[in-house]
């Protein structure tokens, strides 16, 4: 691990609010009808998240896109799937629900009965390999570069790439910041994207910083994607190893 200075968990909790503020500032036009901000109406339990990171940073940050809709939309923590973040990690706490809510993606929190097919085979590959999840969070952390849902009015997912390039441009300013000050409080060895998007956006942060870690990439987890289909934990097992993090 690089060196470091105590107190990550504080700095990013601040850091997080002030992410929350920012995007919250930017306006979304359609075909992008409903916008969710789990930091705000789930941030009890992303902050308990926040507070499970080692306080002296971490040797791998693990990064993602941007929220499902049933999985951190839902618990507040990135590829939050339900049945992990509760039983696993061991958060479970009241969530409030986004303003202009769809309702055919409604916020249940912690009582959603939908799974996050992402989450569960992430954090599943996770409860695997430790016995315990302060074994996880002692040298690893999970982040997402986005921290809002974009919906369309049929209820379509719509991914931050997919947006306008103004709206794009305003958003991916206020997430790099953020990143940049997530690298330089967590100081980790290597850098990990969830999918290509993220390894990117990794990249792009890395270079505009100067920030030095190893980049790496493994298959996002995602059932939209066929070879994610075909053994996903073989595969992504095999790119943890071929980095040299496992």
């Amino acid at each position: 691990m690089k060196p470091s200075v105590s107190g990550a968990r504080k700095k990013l909790i601040a850091a997080a609010k002030r992410l929350r503020r920012e995007v919250d500032s930017i306006s979304f036009a359609e075909p992008v009808t409903h916008v969710y901000n789990p930091l705000r109406y789930a941030w009890k339990a992303h902050e308990l998240y926040l507070s499970r990171i080692n306080d002296e940073g971490v040797r791998v940050l693990l990064l993602g896109m941007n929220p499902g809709p049933w999985g951190m939309a839902q618990t507040g923590v990135p590829f939050g799937e339900v049945s992990a973040v509760r039983d696993w990690i061991g958060i479970d706490v009241p969530v409030k629900t986004p303003p202009n809510m769809h309702p055919k993606r409604p916020v249940l929190g912690f009582e959603s009965q939908r799974s996050e097919v992402s989450g569960r085979r992430l954090w599943g590959l996770f409860q695997e390999r430790y016995a315990h999840p302060d074994e996880f969070f002692s040298d690893n952390f999970i982040a997402n570069y986005c921290p809002l849902v974009f919906m369309e009015e049929s209820a379509r997912n719509r991914t931050p790439d997919k947006l306008p390039a103004g709206e794009r441009e305003l958003l991916d300013a206020a997430c790099q910041r953020h990143l940049a000050r997530v690298f330089q409080v967590l100081r980790p060895e290597i850098v990990v994207g969830v999918g290509a998007y993220a390894e990117k956006c990794l990249e792009r942060t890395m270079e505009k910083t100067g920030y030095e870690a190893q980049l790496a990439r493994i298959l996002h987890p995602s059932p939209a994607s066929p070879a994610a289909n075909r053994d996903w934990a073989g595969t992504a097992t095999k790119q943890f190893k071929d980095a040299g993090i496992w």
